[in-house]
């Protein structure tokens, strides 16, 4: 007999870490690197590094999303979202949400195209703001990972 929820818990995991690994890489591993190049050169670099893990990052949120979704159905914990103890569902929830508008909305329809016109004009401040964000997320990451992974054990 195939044990779906496991298959699921697996499928979250892997996508999860392969989602926020490398978010995290690209946080604190390309972009420092990437700040000794020339201007011009390092948002070149960053973009080509950047569009090459994004198709990846969005099968796994796609991933994490839906087999998140199942385990959260199969084991019936509709009940832990209007308990504030299980803060960190919430926190999973808006992280994946926030990254599927960023890779499936913004980023497509406009954000591309945005941060390239930013580029043109302020490659410095660009990078800044490259930097800044994914600080940003990267933060919000490790909080909800801690969160979830401390919650699911019953630290909170």
């Amino acid at each position: 007999m195939i044990d779906w929820p496991a298959i699921a818990r697996a499928v979250h995991v892997l996508s999860v870490v392969h989602w926020i690994g490398g978010l995290l890489f690209v946080t604190f591993v390309i972009l420092p690197s990437l700040s000794e190049f020339e201007a011009d050169r390092r948002l070149a670099a960053f973009d080509a590094l950047e569009r090459r893990f994004s198709w990846q990052a969005r099968i796994s949120v796609l991933l994490a999303g839906i087999s998140g979704w199942y385990l959260f159905d199969v084991f019936g914990h509709w009940e832990r979202i209007a308990d504030p103890g299980f803060w960190w569902l919430y926190a999973m929830i808006v992280l994946w949400a926030l990254f599927m508008v960023m890779l499936f909305v913004a980023e497509p329809l406009f954000l591309h195209a945005w941060f390239d016109a930013r580029a043109r004009h302020d490659p410095e401040g660009a990078f800044r703001i490259a930097q800044r964000g994914h600080r940003v997320l990267s933060t919000l990451a490790l909080i909800t990972v801690g969160g979830a992974v401390g919650g699911a054990h019953g630290l909170f």
